[in-house]
């Protein structure tokens, strides 16, 4: 593939990069329109299947605790279980989650994209509320391990 702007040879994405560029970009863009329409969510799970299909794992919150929190670190551990099951089933998965970044000062959407052949992508998307909804700042690259094709 040829870059017409400049001229120069730019290499081919591999099938593991589009898979996870797409894994993870389902995963955030799906809490993306949650945080719009609910302002906010659950930790969630993306899985792209073997046939290709994109699909959602979700599970029921636990009972609130006391102060009517959900322990969404509980729903988060119990998805990662879930995906490792069946793993074999996948090509790709992305875990996301809602997180506090301190850094930012804001509150951000966390996605971790993992390939079976062992690649993983990860990013967050700082966001807050506006007057109009919520302002999303420009995904940045985060870090995280392989959790799902090890053992």
């Amino acid at each position: 593939m040829t870059d017409q702007s400049t001229g120069e040879t730019l290499p081919e994405e591999s099938d593991q990069d589009r898979e996870l560029r797409e894994t993870l970009g389902t995963a955030l863009g799906t809490a993306q329109e949650h945080i719009q329409q609910n302002g906010g969510f659950f930790p969630f799970g993306v899985t792209l299947s073997n046939d290709g299909e994109f699909r959602i794992v979700m599970i029921a919150p636990g009972e609130p605790d006391a102060n009517g929190d959900v322990d969404a670190g509980q729903m988060l551990t119990d998805i990662h279980h879930l995906l490792r099951q069946g793993r074999d089933d996948f090509k790709a998965v992305a875990l996301v989650s809602d997180v506090t970044l301190p850094d930012h000062g804001s509150d951000g959407i966390h996605g971790a994209a993992e390939h079976r052949n062992g690649e993983v992508r990860a990013a967050i998307i700082p966001y807050s509320p506006t007057a109009e909804g919520f302002a999303f700042r420009p995904m940045e690259p985060d870090t995280h391990e392989p959790s799902i094709w090890v053992d």
